[in-house]
């Protein structure tokens, strides 16, 4: 079977990892609202099942700790340290330039650790152990799919579903511009 370049088959890996992330993370914070509120509510600003921050985390946590796959506990402290921040930044980013408020720590349950309602140290907590099971389960079952199928198989169901993604992002974009009132 012909094999894809490496550098091609990583991009195809990370690209696999944002779209799982950010599924992974929907289904985090539905979870978590339905304790918080008692009922569902939609959460992020797509209209698929995805929250893009928790993709680009997924690729920030991918790529920071690749090299330290064989020390878990620094797997676990980068995790929760480049997602902490990501978030950190991010928040303060929306809130002060754009005047968007995605998520308020303030006003939530289990906010202990909280830095100006953007980041707190459950989320954080989060994020860590997200790291671990991203490097040592995820990243591994990717990269068995990746090894089994044909390259053209690999291109296609990786970059399909960002696609798809990042399309969702910019119409939801759009549209909250546009047509929210």
């Amino acid at each position: 079977m012909e094999r894809t370049s490496d550098k091609k088959r990583e991009l195809y890996l990370l690209l696999l990892l944002f779209v799982v992330g950010g599924v992974i993370g929907f289904l985090y914070e539905e979870l978590f609202y339905l304790i918080d509120l008692g009922h569902l509510i939609k959460r992020g600003s797509t209209f698929g099942p995805w929250i893009q921050i928790y993709g680009f985390g997924a690729v920030f946590i991918a790529v920071t700790t690749k090299r330290l796959r064989n020390r878990p506990w620094l797997v676990f402290l980068a995790s929760g340290l480049v997602c902490g921040v990501l978030e950190y930044v991010t928040g303060l980013v929306f809130d002060r330039c754009f005047h968007i408020r995605s998520w308020d720590y303030n006003v939530e349950i289990w906010n202990w650790g909280n830095i100006d309602g953007y980041v707190c140290a459950r989320s954080v907590l989060f994020f860590a152990l997200s790291g671990l099971f991203l490097q040592y389960v995820l990243r591994p079952l990717l990269e068995w799919y990746a090894d089994r199928v044909k390259p053209k198989t690999l291109a296609l169901t990786a970059v399909i579903p960002a696609a798809v993604c990042i399309l969702d992002m910019i119409v939801s974009t759009l549209y909250d511009t546009f047509f929210r009132t």
